[in-house]
């Protein structure tokens, strides 16, 4: 079986994203400050969506899902605290984020031990 260039797909992925969030600010509803954050935080989603592609086909030298998982989180969880300091919301949902993302680590981090 062919296996999928993850490099060039999430270079694409990116691409789009960044096209999307430009297309946003054009329509007036972020402004252009904003545009690095939100693309930055939608592309740990698709980071976190290539976790669930590679669950199935790990090789014996390559990143686990579990890791791509928690990378996307994190990228996610960065740019959405940009997103809001930039908003200037950001003192209200620092603890709720930070408490957020590690929470999801945690239980991912759990279920990944579970009994087979």
């Amino acid at each position: 079986m062919a296996r999928i260039p993850i490099e060039l797909l999430s270079f694409g992925v990116l691409l789009l994203i960044g096209s999307l969030c430009l297309a946003i600010w054009a329509s007036g509803l972020i402004g252009l400050i904003e545009v690095p954050p939100l693309t930055i935080a939608l592309f740990g989603v698709w980071v976190m969506a290539l976790a669930g592609m590679r669950s199935t086909a790990t090789g014996s030298h390559e990143r686990s899902a579990f890791s791509y998982f928690a990378w996307g989180i994190l990228i996610s969880a960065f740019g959405t605290i940009w997103f809001l300091s930039g908003r200037q919301i950001l003192v209200g949902y620092l603890p709720a984020i930070l408490m957020f993302v590690i929470g999801i680590l945690i239980v991912i981090g759990a279920l990944r031990y579970r009994e087979r």
